[in-house]
């Protein structure tokens, strides 16, 4: 069984020793001549910290003001970044600001208004002096790697799989608006995050890659939360062992555990990485300082690691590929009943129909993006593929390199031939497959991939309509295995097999021939380029002093993504339509909400217009409000939706999971928790109130209406809990809601109305 033991309490790092914060600790580092002020301020000999404080403006180590380096979107993405910015005052990009066009490549979905998309990107990397990459050059988080990341820096991206650690740099994936507030020369505002040692020892065995790795990570600290919200710091002697592509298939899965960044050792591979990308001076050593202190640890012996898989419907649902061969019908009968919880009798979902003769058989794999699609990953499927096919049955096997210069380099040493001589079909730099764009499978079949992401829909199905796919997280070696048994799930292990390990040349004139650089040289004379779907964000109003909201949706998943809150695939292309893209809110998940959201949002229109509101159910609630609360005044109070779910927001920091329920009329959401710190901030930027009910038993009901008296006051004073008044037909209680921390700038957004009201302000 391979080996993930986390650390039951902090420890010291002290000249690679591990010494456990407990009744010996400090005898222990006295023995190894650890002054008391050295253990004292041990925090401060992460690499984290040691990046952190470098970028932080505020003077204040455990209240932290981020400038980043540069910043990266893609084309879901930069458009909403662009506007929201240029509406709260934007003149120029501060900073390199690197606008990728890999999400919204199939122009021909929705008609012209992806490739309008493209174009208003070009105009303003030229108006604003930022770096435009045409569509299916590369990948947002391939080109970052090639073209951006440096040791020491940090990296800001609009998408949740913004990790370039391994590299030395420390990224973050946020929502638009915490861009935005870069773009205007503000800061990213966290408390200090504690950080994690993960200790890697030991060497892999032939046939186990990196995300065999990175999902064993997942499954041990994904559930227990274990690293939720911290940084994951890489140490151990095992990190020699591997190639810097291997850690940057560990390193981009670490989003999928919900920590808030990464960063690893560097060492002369990575040297070498910078050096292959003509970019030697980017390189910089990072180590921890003699001493560290780590709020945890996690212990991975790599060579005990074996061909894992995360069958539906997340990341975390993991066991061996030899598990599931032992026992694929109890296996796949647990993902039936996750299914049944998810989508209840909309679909028939079955994956036990896949068993045959004691084996899971797949239908599809791909092997994808910025987890999958690097150099080593394909190398090694053509090096297991050589000299065998995938038949002519319906199994299909599809590859996407993850940048033009991957895939050239693949061209010229000929494995991309072995490949397509094996069945495989190439395609180009584009995200699709992670997100349900292009290769959706048919109903009911089952694709494994090596891509980020098996959330429910994830491939592009819609249970709604009565279909349902699922997608198995594997590595590519595995899935060139099971490629070339014709779909019989095998691990990569069984496969005898010489690795090539070719080596990697990089083509840097292909970027230099197609990508628009124009970071540090906006051109103020420049016209931005508008197509028919770009539409400008309504007006948000300023909170009231008093609200009123009806919980129009109540959801007990243990976790609900944002892929449920907004889905994606063919949402994409409305991705600049506010209103637009918000038709489609909560749609796979309560096909009512968008209705009962509107209903309430007309309610608001009509205070606004100086009526009475009237209708859906508020009439009453007006009545008995008056009788028991004298100074109740409808006309003066807020009249907003909101929604209940357990632990809302694990998955994409796509902006549009908040944005969407705000334009909708949205003023709040309640949770016990909420899964991603980057959710809770798309939220607080759009003008949402984060309210925490941290109890296991919700007591209210979808349809009834909350009343908040002095919810304003409330925020601005730093309350951490408001009472509220549940109205309807049969009860009127107090109650109390938590807030939850908020900085002094969060608070003034929340009651500004959202970011954009803030900075007009």
């Amino acid at each position: 069984m391979f080996m993930v033991k986390l650390s039951k309490t902090p420890v010291y790092i002290v000249d690679g020793e591990v010494i456990p914060e407990d009744g010996n600790c400090a005898a222990s580092l006295k023995t190894k001549g650890v002054s008391e002020e050295e253990s004292k301020n041990a925090y401060k000999g992460t690499m984290a910290y040691s990046i952190l404080s470098a970028h932080n403006k505020s003077g204040n180590d455990e209240k932290l003001n981020i400038s980043f380096d540069c910043l990266v979107s893609h084309d879901i993405t930069f458009v909403g970044i662009i506007q929201t910015a240029i509406a709260s005052g934007l003149e120029r990009f501060p900073i390199p600001y690197a606008l990728t066009n890999c999400h919204n490549s199939l122009c021909a979905v929705g008609g012209t208004i992806n490739e309008d998309d493209h174009v208003f990107g070009l105009s303003a990397a030229k108006k604003f002096g930022g770096m435009y990459i045409p569509p299916n050059l590369a990948v947002i988080h391939q080109f970052a790697r090639e073209k951006l990341a440096g040791g020491g820096r940090m990296i800001l991206g609009s998408d949740s799989h913004t990790r370039y650690g391994a590299l030395g740099t420390m990224a973050m994936g946020e929502g638009g608006p915490e861009l935005v507030k870069q773009l205007l020369s503000q800061t990213y505002d966290i408390k200090r995050p504690e950080v994690v040692a993960i200790k890697l020892t030991g060497n892999v065995i032939p046939g186990v890659g990196p995300q065999d790795v990175a999902l064993a990570i997942i499954g041990a600290v994904f559930k227990n939360g274990y690293v939720n919200n911290k940084v994951m710091e890489f140490v151990g002697d095992g990190i020699k062992n591997l190639s810097v592509d291997f850690r940057i298939g560990v390193d981009v899965m670490t989003t999928e555990t919900t920590c808030l960044s990464s960063i690893w050792v560097t060492d002369d591979k990575v040297k070498e990485f910078y050096d292959i990308h003509e970019r030697s001076a980017d390189y910089k050593e990072i180590k921890p300082a003699r001493t560290a202190y780590y709020n945890g640890m996690v212990e991975i012996d790599l060579s005990t690691i074996r061909p894992m898989i995360a069958m539906p419907f997340h990341p975390s649902q993991v066991y061996t590929i030899d598990d599931v061969n032992a026992n694929p019908y109890d296996i796949c009968k647990e993902a039936e009943k996750r299914a049944k919880v998810l989508f209840g009798d909309k679909v028939h979902f079955n994956l036990t129909d896949k068993i045959k003769d004691g084996r899971l058989f797949v239908d599809q794999a791909e092997i994808a993006g910025c987890a999958g699609g690097g150099f080593e990953n394909i190398s090694a499927a053509a090096d297991i593929l050589e000299g065998r096919d995938i038949g002519y049955g319906k199994f299909s096997l599809n590859i996407y390199p993850a940048s033009q210069p991957v895939f050239m380099e693949l061209v010229k040493n000929g494995t991309a031939a072995r490949l397509m001589e094996a069945g495989a079909v190439f395609k180009p730099a584009f995200c699709g497959p992670c997100f349900g764009a292009g290769d959706v499978p048919a109903n009911n079949a089952l694709s494994i991939r090596h891509s980020t992401r098996n959330f429910p829909n994830r491939e592009g199905s819609k249970p709604d309509k009565g279909q349902i796919a699922s997608v198995a997280l594997m590595d590519a070696r595995s899935i060139a295995a099971t490629a070339a048994n014709k779909g019989r799930l095998t691990p990569a292990t069984e496969m005898d097999v010489e690795y090539k390990k070719p080596v990697y040349h990089f083509d840097t004139g292909i970027y230099e021939k197609r990508v628009y650089d124009g970071a540090g040289k906006p051109d103020e004379k420049a016209e931005l380029v508008y197509g028919p779907n770009i539409v400008p964000w309504p007006e948000m109003e300023q909170l009231a002093d008093d609200i009123l909201l009806k919980l129009v949706s109540v959801i007990y998943d243990p976790v609900t993504t944002t892929d449920e809150l907004i889905p994606s695939g063919e949402t994409s292309s409305y991705r600049s339509n506010p209103l637009g893209l918000a038709e489609f809110t909560l749609s796979r998940r309560d096909p009512d909400y968008v209705k009962a959201a509107k209903e309430v949002r007309e309610l608001e229109k009509a205070r606004l217009e100086g009526k009475i509101p009237t209708g859906f159910g508020i009439d009453e609630v007006i009545k008995r409000l008056s009788e028991e609360i004298p100074d109740f005044d409808i006309m003066k109070t807020e009249i907003g939706s909101m929604i209940y779910a357990v632990k809302p927001g694990d998955g994409s920091a796509r902006e549009q999971a908040a944005s969407c329920q705000r334009v909708l009329g949205g003023l709040a959401n309640i949770a016990e928790s909420y899964a991603t710190k980057r959710y809770r901030s798309n939220m607080i930027n759009w003008g949402m109130i984060p309210f925490i009910y941290d109890n296991e038993l919700f007591p209210y009901c979808k349809g009834q209406f909350i009343y908040v008296k002095g919810i304003r006051k409330a925020i601005l004073s730093g309350a951490s809990n408001v009472i509220v008044y549940i109205v309807d037909e049969n009860m009127y209680v107090r109650d109390g809601f938590a807030l939850g921390p908020m900085t002094e700038e969060e608070r003034k957004i929340i009651v500004d109305g959202c970011l954009i009201n803030y900075n007009r302000h």
